[in-house]
C-alpha cells in the first residue's frame, strides 16, 4: 500500500533536511497529520492559501517562519517513522480525508471524494479487496473447465495495463502490436517538444511508480517508462511485434473470436481467443488535411505523428499548419532552429499558464517521493484534485447567463478573465497580436492547452501568425485565403488525429454477422462505460467512445478504472462458469442517453466551435461528461444482471486455440 511502512534505511540528517527544504508545504502538512495524529496542522496559522491555476503552491502561501516550523516538525516525524515508529493515523476516516484535502488545497473538497481518496491511499476494506481481485495461482484461469485466453490489440498504455491485470489473474494472453516496439502513441509521436500535458505523477500506473525527472515528462522519458513496465512485468515476451489485427469475427458456436493478423511480410495468420481487448487507443490515425496542391510541394512535408528522423530544419523557412496541442509543443521547440516560421492558425486556442514547463524535479524531492511513500501519495492526491473535477462546475451551461458568446456561466467567465490576463502578459509589447491570439469562444470549449511558450514565440521577429485559411499549395509556396503567398522550404502538419472513427481500419463482426462499423455509422461510436457493446460478446474497448475526460484526469487512471471493472466481470464469469457475456441493449442505450443528455448541459455542445470531440452528426463521441469521481464509483463493481450470459457449452466443447499459437 502507498502508506505502508517499508524497510527504508534512515537517511543522513542533512539529506532529509535538504529534501524538506524543497518539499511542497501543503503535502508535508498532510504527512504530519498522519504521522503524528495531531490535527493542529489543519488549523491556522498552518492552513495554506488556495491553489491558483495549475501550480503546486509549494509554499502554501505561508510566511517563511511558519514554513520552517512545518519543515522542522516534518523532519522529526519522518525521522521517527524511518526508525520504525508507526503512523499515528494510518487510516483516517472518510470525513477527515476530505477535510485534509480541503485544507491542503485551500478550498472545499466534497465528502463524496473520500472513497476515491481512500483507494489512492490503499485504505480499502481488505475483505472487499480480496473479493474484488482474482489472484494468480500460476495456473491458467478457467471458467467451467475452459481455459480463458485473451488477445490484446496494441502494446501502448492500454495494452500494458490490460496485460498486467490479466497476468495477475492468471489469464494467458498475447499482444498484437503493429509497430516494432512498445509504446503506442509515445513510440509514434516523437516530434520536437513532444511531451505529456498531465503531471508525471498522475501519468503513472498505480502498480508502477516511477522516478520521474521532470514534473511534466517528455516523450523519451514516457516511452522509457512503458518499456520498463514491459520488461519488469515480463510482458515483452507476450508481444508479437509487426503484427496488425485487420479483422475480428465472433464464432457463436465455438464461443470465441477469430482474428486475422497481418504479419508484416504479406502473410496473414488466423488466431482464435475467447476474449478480445482492443487497446488501439484513439491518437493513432493522423489526420491529413485536404489542401489543393499539397502533393505538388517540392520540399519535405511531415506530420507531427510521423516525424522523420532525418528531417533537418536548421536555417529553413518553415510553415506549420495547425495550432492545437501538438503545434503548441512543436512551434516553441523549433523556433531557435529555423530561419523563419509561418504558423497557419484555424482559430485561437485557450492555454493555461504552465509554471512547471520543462522544470526538473529537484533531487531532494525525487528522493522524498521514493523514501516517503505517504508524501508521494498525498502529492498525487493534490494533483488529482487540481487536474480532475476541480473545474467541473465551470463547464456547465447556465441558461440565465447573459454572455453566452464569451462564456457559459459566472465561474467560466472568471476563468476567461484569468486566461486573458495571461495572454496579455505573454504578448508584452506586442498587443497588436491580441486579436489573433485571444479566442472568442468560452474557455474549455476546445481542449484546454498548457502554454509551452506559444504566445511569446508568436512575438518573435522571424515568426508570423496567419489567421487566414490555407487555400492552396504549389511547388514552394503556400497561398492563404486572402491571396497572400508565403515562400517556404518545409511544411509541418500539426493537424491532429482522426479520433472519432474508433477501431478503424480494423473490421469487427459480432453476433449474427453484425458489423461494428455499420452499428457505429462510421463516426458515431457508442459503448457502455466506453468498454462494451451489444452484439459483440467478450469484446472490450479500452479508451473507447466517450471515455476521455475533457475537463482533466489521467488517461492511465481511466484505463485502470476500466480494467478494474473488466476484471471484476471476469471474476464473476469464472465463479459462475460463464463463457460469454454481452452487454444488454437496453443497458447500453440508457447509458448513452445519459451521456448525450449530460453533454447537452455542458460546454462541448456549445455552438460556434469546431472540435475533434464531435462527429459529423454533431454528437460528442470522445469526451465523458460525468465527474471523474462519479465514473469511478460506477465502475467499482460489475453488475452481471446488465449482461446477457451464456454458460460453457458442455457438448462438443470446442478446443480453444491459444491466442499465441
Amino acid at each position: 500500500m502507498p502508506n505502508e511502512i517499508t524497510e527504508v534505511e534512515a537517511p543522513d540528517g542533512e539529506v532529509l533536511r535538504q529534501a524538506l527544504a524543497e518539499a511542497n508545504i501543503p503535502t508535508l502538512l498532510m504527512v504530519l497529520v498522519q504521522m503524528t495524529g495531531d490535527l493542529r496542522w489543519l488549523e491556522d496559522p498552518y492552513r495554506p492559501t488556495r491553489n491558483r491555476g495549475l501550480g503546486d503552491n509549494d509554499t502554501g502561501g505561508l510566511d517563511g517562519h511558519i514554513q520552517e516550523q512545518i519543515r522542522s516538525a516534518a523532519f522529526d516525524a519522518i525521522s521517527a517513522w524511518q526508525n520504525g515508529k508507526p503512523l499515528a493515523a494510518p487510516a483516517p476516516s472518510r470525513r477527515l480525508l476530505a477535510d485534509m484535502l480541503s485544507v491542503s488545497m485551500g478550498e472545499p473538497v466534497p465528502l463524496d471524494y473520500a472513497d476515491m481518496m481512500a483507494h489512492e491511499l490503499g485504505l480499502e476494506d481488505p475483505e472487499q479487496d480480496e473479493q474484488a481481485v482474482t489472484v494468480a495461482t500460476g495456473e491458467p484461469a478457467t471458467a467451467g473447465g475452459v481455459q480463458l485466453r485473451a488477445a490484446i490489440i496494441g502494446a501502448g498504455a492500454s495494452g500494458l495495463c490490460a496485460a498486467v491485470r490479466l497476468q495477475e489473474a492468471g489469464i494467458p494472453y498475447v499482444i498484437f502490436e503493429r509497430n516494432d516496439e512498445i509504446g503506442g502513441t509515445w513510440y509514434e509521436n516523437h516530434y520536437p517538444g513532444a511531451g505529456v500535458d498531465t503531471p508525471s505523477h498522475l501519468y503513472s500506473f498505480s502498480f508502477a511508480k516511477n522516478d520521474w525527472t521532470r514534473y511534466f515528462a517528455g516523450q523519451a522519458e514516457i516511452r522509457d517508462y512503458f518499456n520498463r513496465i514491459a520488461d519488469e512485468f515480463g510482458i515483452r515476451e507476450h508481444v508479437r511485434f509487426g503484427s496488425e489485427v485487420t479483422s475480428a469475427v465472433f464464432d457463436e458456436h465455438a464461443q470465441e473470436w477469430e482474428l486475422a493478423v497481418a504479419t508484416g511480410d504479406g502473410e496473414f495468420e488466423t488466431v482464435r481467443a475467447n476474449m478480445v481487448i482492443s487497446a488501439v487507443g484513439a491518437f493513432n490515425k493522423p489526420k491529413w488535411p485536404t489542401i489543393d496542391g499539397l502533393e505538388e510541394f517540392e520540399g519535405p512535408v511531415a506530420h507531427t505523428a510521423r516525424w522523420p528522423e532525418s528531417l533537418d530544419l536548421t536555417g529553413k523557412r518553415v510553415a506549420v499548419i495547425g495550432n492545437g496541442a501538438s503545434a503548441m509543443q512543436l512551434v516553441p521547440a523549433i523556433a531557435d532552429t529555423v530561419k523563419s516560421m509561418t504558423v497557419f492558425q484555424r482559430s485561437p486556442q485557450w492555454a493555461a499558464p504552465f509554471e512547471q514547463f520543462k522544470t526538473p524535479i529537484p533531487d531532494g524531492v525525487r528522493w522524498l517521493f521514493s523514501a516517503v511513500p505517504l508524501y508521494a501519495s498525498w502529492y498525487r492526491l493534490r494533483l488529482a484534485w487540481t487536474f480532475n473535477d476541480r473545474i467541473y462546475e465551470a463547464l456547465q451551461k447556465d441558461s440565465e447567463w447573459e454572455h453566452p458568446d464569451r462564456s457559459i456561466n459566472a465561474i467560466n467567465d472568471g476563468h476567461r478573465r484569468f486566461f486573458t490576463r495571461h495572454v496579455v502578459s505573454e504578448l508584452g509589447e506586442h498587443q497588436d497580436l491580441l486579436d489573433k491570439c485571444l479566442p472568442t469562444y468560452p474557455p474549455y470549449g476546445k481542449r484546454m492547452l498548457l502554454d509551452n511558450g506559444w504566445f511569446r514565440t508568436m512575438t518573435r521577429p522571424h515568426v508570423e501568425l496567419v489567421t487566414d485559411g490555407v487555400k492552396s499549395i504549389s511547388a514552394n509556396h503556400i497561398v492563404a485565403d486572402d491571396g497572400a503567398a508565403y515562400e517556404v522550404d518545409v511544411i509541418l502538419l500539426a493537424t491532429g488525429f482522426d479520433v472519432v472513427r474508433f477501431l478503424a481500419p480494423m473490421t469487427v463482426t459480432g453476433r449474427g454477422g453484425t458489423k461494428l462499423h455499420d452499428v457505429w455509422r462510421g463516426d458515431d461510436p457508442r459503448a457502455y462505460l466506453g468498454l462494451t457493446m451489444p452484439k459483440f460478446p467478450n469484446f472490450f474497448c479500452l479508451y473507447g467512445p466517450n471515455l476521455q475526460f475533457g475537463h482533466g484526469g489521467s488517461l492511465l487512471f481511466m484505463l485502470e478504472m476500466q480494467m478494474h471493472y473488466l476484471m471484476d466481470l471476469v471474476r464473476q464469469m469464472q465463479q459462475q462458469q460463464i463463457a460469454v457475456v454481452e452487454c444488454r441493449q437496453d443497458v447500453h442505450d440508457d447509458y448513452n442517453e445519459q451521456v448525450d443528455a449530460t453533454h447537452e448541459g455542458m460546454i462541448w455542445t456549445h455552438p460556434g466551435m469546431d472540435v475533434y470531440y464531435r462527429n459529423s452528426h454533431g454528437r460528442v463521441v470522445v469526451n465523458n461528461p460525468f465527474r471523474i469521481v462519479d465514473f469511478w464509483k460506477r465502475v467499482q463493481n460489475a453488475d452481471l444482471s446488465e449482461y446477457l450470459v451464456e454458460p460453457v457449452k458442455q457438448s462438443e466443447e470446442p478446443v480453444l486455440a491459444s491466442a499465441g499459437s
